[in-house]
């Protein structure tokens, strides 16, 4: 764990959705289905209507974040941050907007705990370690211009994510 500005960061490998934070986020689509990867894993285990009330916030466009509950969840809410559209492709500009939507979100929620998963990883196929980097590189500029985020968790079900994350959070002074 590190702590940059009086904020915890941590990374861990394991599941995003039996994190006890205050909000998780979601890697989305701009339609907001709930399908595949981290979006399908947060479906099966918070329940269907995590899905059902996101898809009546959408469609929204990459760079802008909606909250839902959190159904079954120990969180209180998702945040969904679009890393792509339908055709499921993605890159690191997309990547940056959806990380800063994310933050912004959660500053609006006034949440202290949020938890991400790698974004753009998986169905959006970039390099995990490009994708750690950016997403360091815009949580420290997000406390930078200061947060009532006290903890934030990158976490993976990929150890050799975790390990990119970890080795972008030692370079944080």
């Amino acid at each position: 764990m590190v702590v940059y500005k009086g904020v915890e960061i941590e990374a861990l490998h394991g599941d995003l959705t039996k994190l006890e934070v205050d909000a998780i986020v979601n890697a989305a689509n701009t339609h907001l289905y709930m399908g595949g990867g981290v979006a399908g894993a947060i479906k099966r285990a918070g329940g269907k209507e995590i899905e059902e009330e996101a898809v009546k916030k959408g469609p929204i466009e990459i760079g802008s974040a909606v909250a839902t509950s959190a159904g079954k969840l120990r969180a209180k809410f998702v945040v969904h941050s679009p890393t792509m559209e339908l055709d499921f492709k993605t890159n690191e500009k997309k990547v940056r907007l959806a990380m800063i939507a994310a933050l912004k979100k959660a500053e609006e929620l006034n949440v202290e705990s949020l938890a991400f998963p790698a974004l753009g990883t998986g169905v959006g196929g970039l390099a995990k370690d490009l994708v750690a980097k950016i997403m360091v590189e815009e949580l420290k500029k997000h406390i930078d211009h200061g947060t009532k985020l006290k903890r934030v968790v990158l976490i993976d079900i990929n150890a050799d994510q975790v390990e990119f994350f970890k080795k972008e959070l030692g370079g944080l002074k």
